[in-house]
């Protein structure tokens, strides 16, 4: 099975495989970098939006480089204040080869009311580096390694949202 997801970043990819390998085992997985056409830092329902471009991209560029896939993955992370307190999510799209979409997405952590308006206007990892005397977190465990004391990483938030996106893949008819 071939798997293409939107990106570069290990970090992202290494989250996809996690949650595939719950599920199958002989698969490959590629990352191509595409533009979300969002906000670096993408607010409320550019996280959905940012994801379903980068599908709409990904799937562009595997056209015009003649590559096939049998799923083609995207994820953002952003801040949302849709359910009524400022979180950080991650939003995960999967279109199967046939084009079935399904969407997931992470537990979310909380943002301090005085981080919001930087974050937004910058990015949460210029923030978290800084917070935490780090460089470069978003490419490694995150800062929400270290806002949960390493009980969960960027690793894990990135799992769940594939997971919670492959429930329509891995249920047969229960969803069709």
């Amino acid at each position: 099975m071939k798997i293409l997801i939107a990106t570069k970043n290990s970090t992202k990819i290494e989250g996809a495989r996690r949650a595939f390998l719950r599920y199958f085992k002989d698969f490959e997985i590629n990352g191509i970098p595409v533009s979300s056409d969002v906000s670096d830092e993408p607010v409320n329902e550019e996280l959905y939006n940012g994801a379903r471009n980068r599908i709409i991209n990904l799937k562009k560029e595997a056209k015009e480089k003649n590559i096939n896939a049998d799923f083609y993955l995207s994820i953002e992370s952003g801040i949302t204040k849709q359910l009524g307190e400022w979180l950080i999510i991650n939003m995960a799209i999967i279109e199967d080869k046939n084009g079935k979409v399904s969407v997931g997405s992470s537990s979310g952590f909380p943002v301090p009311d005085k981080y919001v308006d930087e974050i937004i206007s910058s990015d949460l990892g210029k923030l978290m580096d800084r917070i935490f005397n780090e460089k470069e977190l978003r490419a490694k465990q995150g800062g929400v390694s270290f806002l949960t004391q390493n009980a969960i990483s960027r690793y894990d938030l990135t799992e769940q949202a594939f997971v919670m996106a492959l429930t329509r893949f891995i249920n047969g008819d229960i969803w069709e």
